[in-house]
């Protein structure tokens, strides 16, 4: 319809093929056109057959139905869906191959076409590769791009040996890679790092994560589906389990103990969150100390949280609709955010703290400080309000610096931090285009050998510190600035 070469879907019913949803879904309205009113019950055995609710995808190879707006992972009795997918991988390795040489020879010979960028006079080979869109998964894509381009989280899963591959295949599936944990598991941990090294080796533009994207389905069954996901709440879940499979047995040696001969990351930087500590917490890990007064007796109490991110209001008076460029009213700023998250704050007749002197609920006062930072400060604007009846996004412009981020004002004790330990600098950014959380796109910009990319999906294009600044930011990855050698000796 469109003669677009992007996301191809074949319905399993009559072999027509069209674009994806997140295309032009002209599949999906394939489907739609095909939906006889079920008006006579005497008909339905035969409507079921010219429903043509079954597709596949012709990249990856996944079969969708759109009745049930779910993944299939079963085949018929003959096998048949496996037949199709064998017969498409057949066409991609004989009838295409002479074909990919051509386009190779192609790129070689016009000087890598799009690939190569003007930097400083000389000529440089853009090596980014982008991440295809399996059915709405920019979410997951903006996260993995910007998690790639933090170099001590992702060079530690880069450098991990790889495992053989697991005999067999799961039904309707491709073969998984995986750990020494069982025939029934699948690794996170392996399918993230063979991701990761796909990303920047520059062989080819864009990959597939399927076998990512099927292990994520396995254990975070909330991510399963069609739909569009938060990728705030995906990074966590991300995040969270890597760091408890991270915490098991690798080939006989534990973690823990390969984590201890990593020098960049000593004992002193390492942040406990559920067990033992790991790549995870060492570089997202920090510590918020959480100071509760009672009003009634002053009564102080004090816990100390580990955090892998914080989760940022944006203040109500800046939530009015308004751009970037109109001058009524201040501008919001990610100090702002900050102030409004560590200042502080009475709790309202919902939130009434149980006095231990008191011996009851009385009225108080909390406030939080940051007791340790991370290496790399993750924050999260809420953007997202639940209301009686929906939830809307608060669309109001943040500035935020790319640079020089001091959080010394929010520490504890901030006399005993080095002068440069607590400034940051930004290197991703992760941006929700769209009014809702389960619709609209994700992209990400992520800074790599000082340039900027912007990652949208399978499309990654050079950018510049400008365009980044004015995004619309959802989640903010910030680095912290290594101190330069002999600092502390002035």
């Amino acid at each position: 319809v469109c003669r677009s070469n992007k996301s191809p879907w074949v319905c399993l019913t009559c072999s027509s093929v069209h674009c994806g949803r997140y295309v032009n879904g002209h599949a999906k309205k394939h489907y739609e056109d095909a939906q006889i009113p079920m008006t006579n019950h005497k008909k339905t055995e035969k409507q079921e057959k010219v429903q043509h609710t079954v597709c596949m995808d012709c990249c990856s190879y996944s079969t969708y139905c759109y009745r049930c707006d779910d993944f299939v992972v079963n085949d018929t009795k003959l096998g048949l869906v496996q037949k199709v997918r064998e017969h498409l991988q057949n066409l991609e390795n004989s009838a295409f191959t002479s074909d990919r040489h051509r386009k190779r020879k192609l790129l070689e010979n016009s000087s890598l076409n799009s690939k190569l960028l003007k930097v400083n006079g000389s000529t440089t080979a853009l090596c980014a590769t982008g991440l295809r869109n399996l059915g709405n998964t920019c979410f997951m894509n903006a996260i993995l791009q910007s998690l790639s381009n933090i170099q001590q989280f992702c060079c530690y899963f880069k450098e991990l040996p790889a495992v053989e591959l697991r005999n067999g295949k799961t039904a309707g599936r491709r073969t998984y890679h995986t750990r020494s944990q069982g025939d029934n598991n699948v690794s996170l941990v392996e399918e993230f790092r063979k991701t990761l090294c796909a990303l920047w080796q520059g062989s080819q533009t864009a990959f597939s994560p399927e076998s990512l994207f099927y292990v994520v389905w396995k254990i975070m069954p909330n991510f399963r589906g069609y739909q569009q996901q938060d990728a705030h709440e995906f990074m966590r879940y991300l995040l969270d389990h890597l760091h408890l499979e991270l915490q098991g047995g690798f080939n006989g040696v534990s973690r823990s103990a390969i984590l201890q001969e990593n020098s960049t990351l000593s004992a002193s930087n390492k942040c406990c969150i559920n067990g033992a500590s790991t790549v995870v917490t060492a570089i997202f890990g920090g510590i918020l100390q959480n100071e509760v007064n009672c009003l009634i007796c002053g009564t102080e109490s004090r816990k100390f949280d580990p955090f892998l991110d914080l989760s940022l209001d944006i203040p109500s008076q800046f939530r009015n609709k308004r751009t970037k460029n109109q001058e009524s009213g201040p501008m919001c700023t990610l100090r702002d955010c900050l102030r409004s998250f560590t200042d502080l704050e009475e709790l309202d007749e919902t939130e009434l703290y149980m006095c231990h002197k008191c011996k009851k609920k009385q009225k108080s006062t909390k406030k939080f400080w940051i007791q340790k930072l991370p290496k790399v400060l993750c924050l999260h604007l809420k953007r997202f309000h639940w209301t009686a009846y929906l939830r809307n996004k608060v669309d109001t412009y943040v500035e935020f610096p790319l640079r020089g981020l001091d959080m010394k004002c929010y520490l504890l004790e901030p006399e005993n931090s080095g002068p440069e330990s607590c400034l940051y600098d930004l290197v991703a950014v992760v941006v929700h285009h769209g009014s809702g959380v389960g619709s609209g796109h994700y992209t990400a910009y992520a800074a790599h050998e000082g340039r900027w990319f912007h990652f949208n999906d399978s499309t990654v294009t050079l950018t510049d510190e400008e365009t980044v600044g004015k995004a619309k930011a959802y989640i903010l990855f910030y680095v912290e600035r290594q101190a330069r050698p002999g600092a502390d000796k002035l």
